[in-house]
């Protein structure tokens, strides 16, 4: 919560601070089975190598890769159904303005990013209800 009209939230003031990834070669039976026994919304996609961008495997890419064209989830990969690049919000930007980008943006979480490193996840959700926002 915001404190005082002076004070800022920052993005890895509120983050979750719990990042599980995954391989793109996994399959989307194991990514969901990940995902259900951890109980997250989304898995962080891992980079193949150094210049490589981030994806991110969320329960909409599952509807949309595997169960709309009614794929077998043991023969549909990670990497044929997940989102990448991957819209990364920056550690330090305040929360309104992640809010901000999140919405136009037309996604609901995101990988928070602190010198080239993932060191978080953050949502819309969270924004508002853990009275971040308001």
């Amino acid at each position: 919560m915001i404190p005082d009209n002076t004070s800022i939230v920052r993005a890895r003031d509120v983050m979750d601070k719990q990042v599980l990834s995954i391989d793109g070669m996994a399959t989307a039976r194991e990514a969901a089975n990940k995902m259900r026994s951890e109980k997250v919304y989304s898995l962080l996609v891992k980079k193949r190598h150094a210049d490589d961008a981030w994806g991110i495997l969320v329960y909409q890419d599952f509807i949309k890769g595997v169960t709309i064209p009614d794929r077998s989830p043991d023969d549909v990969h990670v990497y044929e159904i997940m989102t990448k690049p991957t819209i990364t919000v920056p550690a330090d930007m305040d929360i309104r303005y992640v809010a901000r980008l999140l919405y136009r943006a037309g996604i609901r979480r995101a990988p928070v990013e602190d010198k080239g490193e993932i060191v978080g996840m953050i949502s819309l959700a969270s924004l508002i209800l853990d009275n971040h926002l308001f």
